[in-house]
């Protein structure tokens, strides 16, 4: 199947979602209820898919951040002029409207989730770069003299003693980023991947209330959610703050 034919399914299928079942009682008008157990079961499958899109798009957009902004902050640490550039840049990025952001990216990446994917990574870096140089400069300045004197060299160094002790101001950052991008990662519906964002959207579209309402919830729980897995992380990967509670 080619690309544009398999595009031409998702969105196929994505727009044929809000057809109403009038038999239902929660589907009818003008009942239209917020809470329709009905629209759970007859569309399970639909809004699996879309919750399943959802998550991929967070994990990928958080996944490439995270490994961009380490680099980056590595970078804006050598010098202020760095730093100045580096994060008012991704400042200015972060100030553009997603909407726009997307339509600017359509002619480079198309109607794809690359799209979804590029614009969400260059909001991310906003929080992710600034998190990451403040945890690598709250390492304190005896800790790294004692590594060097034991005989570390600059890479040893980063990756044995800096990263580990940024970790907690690190994964603060990531925990903010990913909340920020499940609920970015809805806008990504003008391009047909925007996972919930576009059972919203055509709930809107319809004035369909449960529909609107069940993939708003499932936002917010995943949002959750993840924050949850991502605190659980920082716990396991920060074992001696557990030990000095």
């Amino acid at each position: 199947m080619s690309a544009a034919t398999a595009e031409g399914s998702h969105a196929a299928t994505l727009t044929a979602l809000p057809s109403l079942d009038t038999s239902r009682d929660c589907y009818t008008f003008p009942a239209n209820n917020w809470v329709c157990p009905a629209f759970l079961s007859d569309y399970r499958v639909e809004i699996t898919d879309a919750l399943v899109e959802h998550v991929w798009l967070t994990a990928a957009t958080v996944l490439i951040g995270v490994a961009l902004s380490i680099p980056l902050a590595l970078l804006a640490r050598r010098s202020s002029t760095l730093e100045s550039a580096l994060l008012g840049s991704s400042t200015i990025l972060y100030t553009v409207p997603s909407l726009a952001m997307f339509s600017l990216l359509v002619p480079f990446t198309g109607l794809s989730a690359t799209t979804v994917v590029v614009g969400l990574v260059l909001y991310s870096l906003t929080i992710l770069v600034r998190n990451t140089l403040a945890g690598l400069r709250a390492v304190p300045d005896d800790v790294r003299d004692s590594a060097r004197g034991l005989g570390y060299g600059p890479a040893k160094l980063l990756l044995r003693i800096e990263l580990p002790l940024a970790v907690p101001v690190i994964m603060a950052g990531v925990r903010v980023a990913t909340v920020s991008t499940v609920a970015l990662v809805t806008i990504g519906y003008i391009v047909d991947y925007g996972g919930l964002g576009t059972l919203i959207a055509l709930g809107l579209d319809t004035d369909f209330k449960a529909q609107v309402l069940t993939a708003s919830v499932l936002c917010v729980v995943l949002a959750v959610l993840l924050d949850a897995v991502l605190l659980g992380l920082q716990r396991v990967l920060t074992p001696w703050t557990r030990a000095r509670v």
